[in-house]
């Protein structure tokens, strides 16, 4: 029995042993993970102690980086002033400068041939149609042959005068025969000059029966036709447009009208074609139309086969120059109230700006009314920014901006 117990003693203290060895090494590992919990809160502080000292130095510099940085960069033009020629735009009809239309000049007949076709370039007095003229020419054979008698009559007469004064000094004529004889030749000499006179008339009213064409110029329409009966009541057989000059009928504003005078240079451009034609103004409405307040101005253009009567053209008429800020057509905005631009000013705020806009060309807009020319002009993005918005202007040259806008 004691020996029983003997082991189990022992039994006990080994295990006790063990316990005891169990804790001490807990004891280590807790202290060793308490260091190391220790170095990092350590290490986690520094970090923030640095991070919050260069928070500060971020906060600081902040509102300079907001004020730089965060605000939207445009691009802006100082347009300046420039001179500007002033081109004033219409359009209207053309036609020939002076259509000339050719009727019937004597009693008329019947039309025997036709000579020319619209379209063809004629002489001054050059036979357009020709009229029967049988009738006549029987007459001036008549008249001829009546001159020839008046003639004979004439001559006969003139014999006896001689015949007469030659016998008168021997006395066996009379001073009163003598005076008779005379007068008969006198009589033969007036009738010879009616019988011409008469064919002359003959003639000229056959000169007549050819329709020839006034002056110089172009046919432009032909109303007749062989075998047609015409008279002098007939409508105009031919229209000439003389010297073949057309010219552009343009309504223009009462102050356009002021601007332009006779001899101002033009170009017109037929409807469809890109070939303009130089023309000059000509004449100027002295009239202004009270319903429309428009009137008329007449630009003559030379002759050309691709100017027709009764098209239709545009015109630009140059009234003189003008001094005036140009922009760029980006630069340009409009809505119900008109048309306007946005300005920076000096503290980089964006303001709108109406504007009167004039002259449109390649070169730009012309600005006549509403800025000097001295103002930061948005020249594009515009339709992007609002009244009062804070911007970064970045300045560009006029020039290149409106390259840059005709490129694309």
């Amino acid at each position: 029995m004691k020996a029983m117990n003997f082991e189990t003693t022992k039994w006990r203290r080994d295990a006790l042993d063990d316990v005891m060895v169990d804790d001490e090494t807990q004891a280590r590992r807790k202290r060793r993970r308490n260091i190391i919990i220790a170095a990092i809160v350590l290490v986690l502080v520094a970090i923030v102690a640095v991070m919050a000292l260069g928070g500060r130095g971020e906060k600081a510099a902040a509102p300079q980086a907001q004020a730089g940085d965060t605000l939207q960069a445009v691009t802006v033009v100082a347009p300046g002033r420039r001179e500007i020629d002033r081109v004033i735009t219409a359009t209207g009809s053309l036609g020939a400068r002076r259509d000339m239309p050719v009727g019937v000049p004597g009693s008329g007949g019947q039309i025997v041939r036709v000579l020319v076709e619209p379209g063809q370039w004629v002489r001054a007095g050059q036979v357009l149609a020709v009229i029967d003229r049988s009738v006549q020419a029987q007459q001036a054979a008549q008249q001829a042959a009546s001159i020839q008698v008046a003639q004979a009559d004439l001559s006969l007469a003139q014999n006896e005068l001689d015949r007469a004064q030659a016998l008168v000094s021997r006395g066996f004529i009379s001073r009163a025969e003598i005076d008779q004889k005379r007068s008969a030749r006198d009589a033969a000499a007036a009738r010879v000059r009616v019988a011409q006179a008469q064919l002359a008339q003959t003639r000229a009213q056959i000169g007549q029966l050819d329709v020839r064409a006034p002056t110089a110029g172009l046919v432009l329409t032909r109303n007749v036709e062989a075998g047609q009966v015409v008279g002098a009541g007939s409508p105009a057989l031919f229209r000439i447009a003389s010297q073949g000059e057309m010219e552009l009928l343009a309504q223009l504003s009462q102050d356009d009208l002021a601007r332009i005078s006779v001899g101002t240079p033009a170009q017109v451009t037929p409807v469809g074609s890109t070939q303009s034609y130089a023309g000059r103004v000509w004449q100027v409405s002295p009239t202004i139309d009270p319903q429309t307040r428009q009137g008329m101005a007449r630009i003559a253009i030379p002759y050309n086969r691709d100017l027709r009567p009764g098209g239709f053209a545009s015109v630009q008429i140059r009234a003189g120059t003008t001094t005036a800020p140009l922009l760029p057509q980006s630069a340009i905005q409009s809505d119900d109230h008109g048309n306007f631009v946005f300005i920076v000013d000096a503290s980089g705020t964006v303001v709108r700006r109406n504007v009167t806009l004039g002259e449109v060309s390649d070169r730009g807009v012309a600005i006549l009314t509403g800025l000097n020319g001295d103002e930061h002009v948005v020249a594009m993005a515009g339709a992007f920014l609002n009244p009062g918005q804070k911007v970064r202007p970045e300045l560009a040259r006029a020039s290149s901006v409106m390259n840059s806008a005709n490129a694309n």
